[in-house]
């Protein structure tokens, strides 16, 4: 066997150690990882809950990654975000399924980037259900964009499979439609583009954002997740809470100084 073939196939029994087994074996920022294909990987959190990360060439900002979460629980699976465009979420489906055996059940969409649905049309070709922000349905609707099948308001929690999932709008920020997704059971606090990552130097894209809102929403996320142990951004390596306050520091520099 090719050596390259050879350690994607340990990558990949790991990989399946590790999903079926349901057990945290490695801290989040040293744990599993496969590469689906040079423009996509899985990275491993806690139990079934993973990253999935994948790299878009842009025109205006060159080649950069984007994150989403991929949740799975006796069979089945739930995908926040997909990535940029068709071809890439088709990619990443595929692979849940036919290397995985799971089979997806529901399509979580954070905001009204591409970077959270750029890829609904293919979801939807597959009947999928989709979730998001009423908010951002009706922005859909004005831009003509593909309509996510379900909406919610404030606050929708529900089960998947024993797991409670839920999803919260707090505020505007990074768009004013931004959302967050927690799962008490592992405390892990999927933040999109609303949280940025220690890595970050500036806020990134702000075309549709609500910056005066911002610090008071990353806020009321801090106080309603106490506990949270991994926060997932939107750009960026998964970490601590520290994120949150990063992004608090960030804002502050940018309101007080660089406008």
């Amino acid at each position: 066997m090719h050596r390259i073939q050879f350690l994607r196939f340990l990558k990949s029994i790991f990989f399946f150690l590790i999903l079926f087994c349901g057990h945290t074996f490695l801290p989040a920022q040293v744990s599993g990882q496969i590469i689906v294909n040079d423009d996509i990987q899985i990275i491993h959190l806690k139990d079934s809950v993973f990253v999935h990360v994948s790299w878009f060439d842009d025109s205006s900002f060159g080649r950069f990654p984007s994150n989403g979460m991929l949740i799975i629980k006796n069979g089945e699976a739930i995908i926040i975000d997909t990535p940029m465009d068709n071809v890439l979420t088709s990619q990443l489906v595929n692979f849940i399924e036919d290397s995985l055996h799971v089979a997806i059940k529901q399509l979580i969409i954070g905001h009204f980037h591409d970077d959270c649905m750029g890829g609904l049309n293919y979801i939807e070709s597959r009947n999928i259900p989709s979730l998001a922000n009423w908010m951002t349905i009706e922005k859909c609707r004005e831009l003509d964009l593909p309509l996510p099948s379900e909406s919610f308001r404030d606050k929708l929690i529900f089960n998947f499979n024993g797991l409670t999932v839920e999803c919260r709008y707090f505020g505007g920020g990074h768009s004013f439609d931004n959302i967050t997704v927690y799962l008490p059971a592992y405390n892990i606090l999927f933040g999109g583009c609303l949280i940025k990552s220690l890595n970050a130097q500036n806020l990134g894209n702000l075309a549709d954002a609500r910056v005066d809102q911002w610090p008071a929403t990353v806020s009321a996320v801090m106080r309603e997740y106490p506990d949270v142990e991994i926060v997932v951004p939107g750009h960026g390596n998964s970490d601590s809470p520290k994120m949150l306050s990063h992004t608090l520091d960030l804002l502050d520099n940018f309101l007080n100084n660089d406008r």
